[in-house]
């Protein structure tokens, strides 16, 4: 928090110099609210309200140029049983805190920022720095503390350098948090290929380790990790993509310390109608003690079908299979947007337990049958 709002305080004392000769201050925002019900008891509803606003500006000078962004995360969310058995709390907190500086092929970024790449869509191995769910119209998670460089060769291949520091919570698939006061690194590397692109990227961090349960008074020293990628995408008759990743963590006391992810996917849009899109990807995580080993393995299915019904209402269907306990996992969403305004209701039905259970992502809100209502107006 003190690290955010140093940077508020930086970009708000600069403001009245930026008013003299910027070409674009901003002020917008997003008010949402949503209710969620399902079959389960145990649950019961869930109810929510959100506010974000985000202030921006921009200045420009010949070819250089200096914008940034600020805006925070306001929330009261629960769920309850009933009209006098309710579990409600509110936050606010830093949502984005940046400043960045750039050229026509250059950029330096530093603050709260997102930092997300990659092909994949519904199962993404590459979701290092975020937690995006596919299933959110408003795409909204958490930002990394950190400073981002990349720059832009003109055969449009470009590279990227970053270093993170202060991130106090789990990102991405993270289970374990970064060591306090442990900076990380890393970087990537976009080169174009034929109709397409191909990507390689490296991450290192150092994480606490803790038992499950934890034993009181046992310390374990802090863990390096590397992640290596690949990833390409490619638009034939076809899109097609990939991406690869493989985690190492060095320490002898996680047994399965090789993380393999790796998803393929593939979409077109049939000429039907308004035209009728479809997206399907399948993925495979493996976990061994050896590189090249077959270890446990989980192995999922996802499809999603969208359909245009005129120029404000919108159709789609999303469903995962799980080859482990051959179930499927179904939403059904409809949008209607209205200038401001944007109306999102999606219905669910799925097993009792969620295919997402031991993922760091997982919620068990949309076990069971249910639907979800999430209201938005932008200003």
């Amino acid at each position: 928090m003190a690290k955010i709002m140093k940077i508020f305080l930086l970009l708000f004392a600069s403001l009245n110099m930026i008013k003299l000769n910027a070409q674009e201050i901003n002020f917008k925002g997003q008010l949402s609210g949503w209710f969620l019900k399902n079959d389960h008891a145990s649950e019961g509803s869930l109810l929510g309200i959100r506010y974000i606003p985000e202030f921006s500006g921009r200045l420009s000078s010949g070819p250089h140029q200096f914008d940034f962004e600020l805006s925070a995360n306001a929330y009261y969310s629960g769920n309850f049983k009933s009209a006098n058995n309710g579990n409600f709390a509110g936050k606010i907190k830093p949502y984005r805190g940046w400043g960045r500086y750039s050229t026509s092929q250059f950029e330096a970024r530093l603050g709260l920022q997102k930092i997300n790449f990659g092909s994949a869509l519904l199962l993404r191995p590459l979701m290092w720095f975020d937690r995006i769910d596919p299933r959110d119209p408003l795409q909204i998670t958490d930002g990394v503390y950190g400073l981002l460089f990349r720059y832009y060769f003109l055969n449009n291949a470009n590279i990227w350098l970053w270093g993170l520091y202060g991130n106090d919570e789990t990102k991405g698939w993270e289970f374990f948090k970064t060591t306090d006061k442990s900076p990380e690194f890393g970087g990537r590397i976009q080169y174009p290929i034929f109709t397409g692109e191909l990507g390689l990227t490296y991450h290192h961090r150092e994480f606490d380790f803790q038992l499950n349960p934890p034993i009181p008074f046992i310390k374990f020293d802090p863990v390096p990790e590397d992640r290596f990628g690949i990833d390409g995408k490619w638009d034939l008759e076809l899109g097609l993509w990939f991406e690869s990743v493989v985690q190492h963590q060095k320490a002898e006391l996680i047994p399965t310390n090789y993380q393999h992810f790796t998803t393929i996917g593939l979409d077109y849009t049939f000429g039907i109608g308004n035209g009728l899109h479809i997206l399907a990807e399948y993925f495979i995580l493996n976990l061994s003690d050896k590189l090249l080993k077959t270890g446990k393995r989980t192995e999922l299915t996802a499809i999603s079908m969208d359909y245009p019904i005129g120029m404000f209402d919108k159709l789609n269907f999303m469903s995962y299979y799980s080859q482990d306990d051959k179930e499927f996992y179904n939403f059904i969403i409809w949008q209607r947007t209205l200038d401001n305004w944007l109306f999102h209701l999606m219905g669910f039905w799925n097993p009792s337990t969620t295919i997402f259970q031991d993922l760091p992502t997982s919620t068990n809100f949309f076990s069971g049958k249910g639907i979800q209502l999430m209201i938005v107006f932008n200003h």
